[in-house]
């Protein structure tokens, strides 16, 4: 296979375009990012480049024929063939499409209905959009990308007749049998021919279909909606009567519902870990975002973003009774903090998850994560797994909680960063401080900025192959970034690698990580049974922990560490240019925070990514 030129076309670089563009790189080809701004933006970038092909994983308007007529285009479709249209996610969710898929087509003058290059399918869970995007979506893309890709440097300039093998589906993706290799299908993915062929041409989803009727809809039927909206752009509702959109939608349990057996549908009753209780007809919903919906042109209308849905209605929020739950728990009654603990005595495994929303650790996460730290910490296990989590293990700070309080009288954006990064540092601490027992972050999802150096305070970070890690801060305005992270990096990769990697600002595959010594562990199973597997590995680390020595040994190591240089002056050091970040006459920070908070789009496109420029 002959290496390609690749320049990659996408609205943001998102976590699709991130894996996509990380994978392909490490097959040997050569990629450059341009962002779909304008025309005449991306026009330029194919002549600067001057690719063998253009791959637009993440679009929201057509290519111009000005660079399809010139240079192949394939386009990535959240759909399987025959679907069309700008909400096909959506709508497979809304609908509870048994199997969805992804197709690879080439771009020409007819929205998503060019030759089919490839196409992979898969089996819907029930989730949210986003978490099928990132999972399933994501490696059905890969997949069928790959595919067309590997054909298209083998010479082909045509896309193969489209073609579907037999076959039911099994498992966590299509099952291996036959298929005709020059179709692009994932094998065994006839039955997607017959379950989930594409509908045609689907309008955008509108308002008025995802529209909840409290008085009618089950709680099936309200996740439903409120899942296919996820992220953007929401559910058109309305709390304490006004008007909002809603996201982050979980299924509040029997036994929290029998306390509120009077209430009638639609009724706000209680709060939990943020997120507002809310009666359907046969049982209830957490809410846990909400957005506000202000007229177009009134001033509130410009500053409308997601946020923790009892802080956005913080003072009708008050009134209703708070609703806590103990860290361990039934598997059906929800909160972000859970924690199990397996294996026999003297050989036990405690797993903490922390399943905060996009993974964004705000003050009050961080400060709830480090309680709940201290708290299984009381406990007698020799393994700890800090399983973050499903579909992030963390982000780092909360920049939208941070972008409110820029809109609080009496409190600043500035402060609120200040708050943030102190609690993201207590919560890494405390991980630091557990010497007692074997520590180990589990990356079940990606991982950025400080999250990505928060997961590196355990002893050993284990990650499913599936992940992307941005461990660096400059791509949010020149962030210097704390976490402990000159003291952390430098030990798994020395002063030379660890300025090398703040330096590059790419994502990282997680075999990458796992080859230059920044992860321990890259799980390249199947996604589904991955925290199966992390269990039985922890487990056998437990059996023999405390003969090994390594409690000891490890506990020396860090008196070493200290007597050597404090964590407080790592900590002092990290703190003081965080500081002139927040506080200082350079307001990058601040500016990007804003924009990406807001959904501003991109002037340009930052040269680290178009290396064309």
């Amino acid at each position: 296979m002959n290496p390609l030129r690749i320049l990659l076309l996408c609205h943001s670089f998102n976590s699709l375009s991130q894996r996509l563009f990380a994978e392909l790189r490490a097959a040997g080809h050569t990629l450059s990012v341009e962002l779909d701004i304008a025309e005449s933006v991306t026009e330029e970038a194919v002549a600067l480049f001057r690719p063998d092909l253009v791959l637009a994983p993440f679009l929201k308007r057509r290519i111009p024929a000005t660079v399809w007529q010139r240079v192949t285009c394939l386009v990535v479709h959240p759909g399987p063939p025959g679907d069309q249209g700008p909400s096909a996610l959506d709508w497979a969710v809304w609908r509870g499409e048994p199997h969805w898929g992804v197709t690879v087509l080439q771009a020409n003058g007819d929205f998503d209905a060019g030759p089919v290059w490839a196409h992979a399918a898969f089996p819907m869970r029930e989730a949210t959009k986003g978490s099928l995007y990132r999972r399933e979506v994501t490696q059905a893309a890969l997949q069928a990308t790959l595919a067309a890709v590997q054909r298209f440097a083998g010479g082909e300039r045509e896309a193969p007749p489209l073609q579907f093998a037999a076959g039911p589906p099994q498992g966590e993706s299509a099952p291996s049998g036959g298929s005709d290799p020059r179709s692009g299908a994932s094998p065994g993915s006839g039955w997607e021919a017959r379950d989930a062929r594409g509908r045609g041409w689907q309008p955008l989803l509108r308002q008025n279909d995802r529209a909840i009727q409290w008085a009618e809809d089950s709680t099936a039927t309200v996740l439903a909606k409120i899942r296919s909206g996820d992220g953007q752009p929401g559910v058109l509702d309305a709390l304490w009567g006004q008007p909002c959109y809603l996201g982050d939608a979980h299924p509040a349990s029997a036994s929290t519902m029998a306390e509120f057996e009077g209430a009638a549908p639609g009724d706000l009753l209680a709060v939990r870990d943020g997120a507002l209780l809310r009666r359907t007809v046969d049982g209830g919903v957490w809410i846990g975002q909400a957005r506000r919906a202000d007229p177009p042109g009134t001033p509130s209308a410009q500053g409308s973003f997601k946020q923790v849905a009892a802080e956005l209605f913080g003072q009708e929020a008050a009134d209703l009774p708070q609703r806590p739950v103990p860290l361990e728990r039934s598997s059906d009654e929800w909160g972000e903090l859970r924690y199990t603990e397996h294996g026999p005595e003297r050989a036990r495994v405690g797993c903490l998850s922390f399943d905060f929303y996009n993974g964004a650790m705000s003050t009050a996460r961080c400060e709830r994560l480090r309680a709940a730290l201290l708290q299984v910490r009381e406990g007698d296990t020799q393994v700890l797994l800090l399983m973050g989590g499903e579909g992030f293990f963390s982000n780092g700070i909360d920049l939208n909680s941070i972008e409110a309080a820029a809109h609080r009288a009496g409190d600043s954006a500035a402060d609120a960063s200040w708050r943030n990064i102190q609690a993201m540092n207590d919560v890494a601490l405390a991980v630091l401080q557990t010497t007692d027992r074997l520590t180990v972050s589990v990356l079940r999802g990606n991982a950025g900025a400080g999250g990505a150096f928060l997961a590196l305070a355990a002893d050993q970070v284990w990650a499913h192959g599936s992940v992307v890690l941005n461990p660096h801060y400059k791509n949010m305005g020149n962030l210097y970034g704390s976490e402990y992270w000159t003291y952390l990096l430098p030990r798994r990769l020395g002063e030379a690698g660890a300025k090398d990697l703040m330096a590059q600002r790419l994502p990282l595959l997680a075999a990458e990580a796992r080859r230059i010594g920044l992860i321990d562990h890259n799980d390249e199973g199947s996604r589904e049974g991955f925290e199966s597997r992390c269990l039985e590995r922890a487990l056998a680390l437990a059996g023999s922990y405390n003969e090994s020595g390594e409690s000891e040994a490890k506990q020396a190591r860090r008196e070493q560490d200290e007597a050597h240089r404090p964590l407080a002056h790592y900590r002092e050091q990290e703190l003081a240019r965080m500081h002139r970040n927040f506080y200082g006459f350079d307001p990058s920070y601040h500016v990007a925070r804003h924009h990406f908070v807001h959904k501003q789009p991109h002037a340009w496109t930052p040269r680290h990514l178009a290396v064309h420029r």
